[in-house]
């Protein structure tokens, strides 16, 4: 690997400390208190403080030097660590001509050091530490951004993550509040007796959604697989085979387009729960996502985009067929045919591909006339059959299902249905699944022979429920690109890729 000049300049640095008896990547540190510690320590003990106003044990920290300011013979610095940050005063005639030069000369911003001394308050009232002795715990040769505020091309945000990250604060806020979410969720449901599964990444056989799967091929078993685009049907033969109430958080891929509200790789939470219905279920999400929310942001409300968003309980139901009739003007049911359909739509304004399968064009007038207008939340339920064949019929009408959708921001956040559980009525869905595989839907679902043998078995009445984790993140969080809470989405190589980043001037503390 080629280095840079200023990149050189640094390993230059290293191999002098290197020489000189310090290892720059050595292979411990000896921390007592991080910089939130550290500073509690002090504002607890300094009232009771001798009239030099320094704390008298001597503590270590450790973290990244992220500032640094030379002064004549004092040196003041910045030290981050995952709890905050803890200004250093490094003195001449404290440490020796030797030691003050080598760590002005020799440590640079973006270096992990371990640095020992006392506490006090400047005259400008900053808890901080007096140094008395310190080590380098690794030596950077990338630069850091010029600015603490972060990298302003977007594209290497995504790509460079890592640098992202160390250099604003903000991103690292989203990304641990998407920690916090999910733990809310899991407590959520282990609190009602719900229990965490496992089901499998690869599959023989793909199914649970309307998408395109990733192919592979495994070479042991000599077989083609799949990963995995849902994984709802896995979850309902565990209801088959005995569990009540299971639940699983993981990632799913599909091999779709990229925009703002999709991503090939994404994670979901799906739960299903014996004896429920789709009924109990809009209950129970609307239940969680209030509570998730609070229990992230304080509160049941959020804003996203400008926009103030209340997520208390009760929220609207609305029929799919009435939304989009007033929506769009459109009636769906007066137009059972594709092409009668397709003719309605188009004359609404629609823009949909002639050889669109006819639930497809129910899609797109969703997509395209009530999604953008559904800012508070909401849910959409009973879609028609043949766009949702995984989903039980509505006992008074047969030509739609027990399913809803709940949408927030003009975004769907989830699906759920009262679960299909005739296995011949299964098996017919998913023969129909072929005839529009066989008229150009792409996403439609195979067959699954195995999971409607199961079926076979008997499954009890059931509610599923599939919420975007990353959707809902992005609400939280008030991003506006799926990509913004993912720590590394995926992204098309480039030709070139630049190595580490030019030095362009000293950190900015902004947090």
């Amino acid at each position: 690997m080629d280095l840079s000049g200023l990149q050189e300049i640094r390993r230059q640095k290293a191999d002098h400390l290197r020489d000189n008896g310090t290892d720059p990547y050595p292979t411990r540190a000896a921390r007592t208190h991080t910089a939130e510690q550290a500073v509690a320590r002090f504002n607890e003990i300094e009232a009771n403080l001798a009239e030099s106003g320094h704390d008298t044990e001597t503590i270590t920290i450790v973290g990244r030097i992220v500032s640094r300011r030379h002064q004549g013979k004092t040196i003041f610095a910045h030290l981050r660590d995952g709890t905050g940050e803890i200004q250093l005063y490094l003195r001449r005639d404290d440490l020796g001509d030797e030691r003050f030069e080598s760590f002005l000369k020799h440590y640079d911003l973006g270096d992990f050091a371990q640095v020992s001394g006392q506490l006090f308050r400047t005259r400008m009232g900053e808890v901080s530490l007096h140094v008395s002795d310190y080590t380098m715990l690794a030596k950077a040769l990338n630069a850091p951004p010029e600015k603490w505020h972060g990298l302003t091309d977007t594209e290497q945000r995504y790509r460079q993550r890592y640098v992202d990250l160390l250099s604003n604060a903000e991103v690292r806020r989203v990304f641990t509040l998407r920690t916090r979410a999910i733990t809310a969720f899991r407590n959520f449901l282990d609190q009602r007796g719900y229990l965490e599964v496992e089901t499998p990444t690869l599959q023989p056989l793909y199914g649970g959604a309307a998408a395109r799967p990733f192919t592979t091929y495994h070479n042991s078993l000599d077989q083609t697989y799949y990963l995995r685009i849902a994984d709802e049907l896995y979850l309902k033969r565990l209801l088959v085979g005995g569990f009540e109430r299971v639940y699983e958080i993981t990632k799913d891929f599909r091999n779709e387009g990229i925009d703002r509200y999709h991503s090939p790789e994404f994670t979901m939470l799906e739960f299903y729960e014996a004896y429920a219905d789709y009924r109990s279920m809009t209950e129970m999400v609307e239940s969680m996502i209030a509570e998730v929310t609070t229990e992230v942001l304080g509160e049941p409300r959020l804003t996203f985009q400008g926009q103030e968003i209340d997520l208390k309980p009760p929220w609207p139901r609305v029929t799919l067929r009435e939304a989009i009739l007033e929506w769009s003007g459109v009636d769906y049911v007066a137009y059972p045919d594709q092409p009668g359909l397709l003719a309605a739509a188009r004359a609404a304004g629609a823009d949909i591909a002639s050889d669109t399968v006819w639930p497809r064009i129910v899609d797109e007038l969703l997509k395209q006339f009530v999604r953008p207008y559904l800012i508070q939340p909401i849910f959409l339920i009973d879609y028609p059959v043949a766009l949702s064949p995984l989903a039980k019929r509505k006992p008074d009408d047969p030509t739609h299902v027990e399913r809803f959708q709940p949408y927030i921001a003009g975004g769907e956040i989830g699906n759920a249905f009262t679960e299909l559980n005739d296995p011949l009525d299964q098996l017919t869905r998913l023969q129909e699944q072929q005839r529009d595989r066989a008229a150009g839907d792409e996403e439609a679902m195979p067959i699954d022979a195995d999971y409607v043998n199961a079926l076979m078995y008997g499954m009890p009445p059931t509610g599923g429920v599939g919420i975007g984790i990353d959707r809902f993140v992005m609400l939280l969080t008030d991003q506006p690109n799926i990509r913004d809470v993912m720590l590394f989405p995926a992204m098309r190589n480039l030709v070139e890729t630049h190595v580490g980043a030019e030095e362009s001037g000293e950190f900015v503390a902004s947090e």
